[in-house]
């Protein structure tokens, strides 16, 4: 019986998983790190930017919404041109995790440079050199993204079933 069920969950991940381990298409931009392409919800790997309604400082300490222009700048980055990703696995809400490109430019070393993302790791030289030019959100002072989140209560994503069972499965 168990093996019935465990074999019935398979076919039915097989079924739903349509990334084939990347993805490509146009994308629709949720955010600064988050993009949806074909219906799958995609999470920039590498990048951690501001929530859309998160403010920043700028050097004059007036405030900004550094969130929605993180958001705009990947939206002009990408442009009208097909985006593609390569999935790197999936995270705890069922999100693909992806290193994405959009006419030959890496999408998370792109929003690094801009300064409107912080690295996880991935980035870091670039994001030093970010801080040296005070691009973006480096021009004045901001909480990290994770720590906004933190603070605020931001709701994480809702849970994603397919994305679990993908995920539990080893997809």
């Amino acid at each position: 019986m168990v093996v019935a069920i465990l074999a019935g969950g398979a076919v039915l991940v097989a079924l739903l998983d349509r990334s084939g381990g990347g993805l490509a298409g146009q994308a629709h931009v949720s955010d600064g790190d988050t993009i949806s392409i074909n219906g799958q919800r995609v999470r920039i790997v590498g990048i951690d930017a501001p929530e859309l309604d998160q403010t920043c400082t700028d050097k004059a300490g007036s405030a900004w919404r550094c969130g929605r222009e993180a958001r705009e700048h990947l939206v002009a980055l990408i442009g009208k041109a097909p985006v593609t990703c390569a999935s790197e696995g999936r995270d705890k809400y069922g999100r693909v995790l992806g290193r994405c490109e959009a006419g030959g430019a890496d999408l998370g070393a792109a929003m690094i440079e801009a300064g409107f993302a912080v690295s996880y790791d991935d980035y870091k030289v670039r994001e030093t050199l970010a801080r040296i030019d005070r691009r973006g959100i480096w021009a004045g002072s901001f909480e990290t993204p994770q720590k906004w989140r933190k603070d605020k209560g931001a709701e994480e994503p809702a849970f994603d079933l397919r994305g679990w069972l993908l995920s539990w499965l080893g997809n």
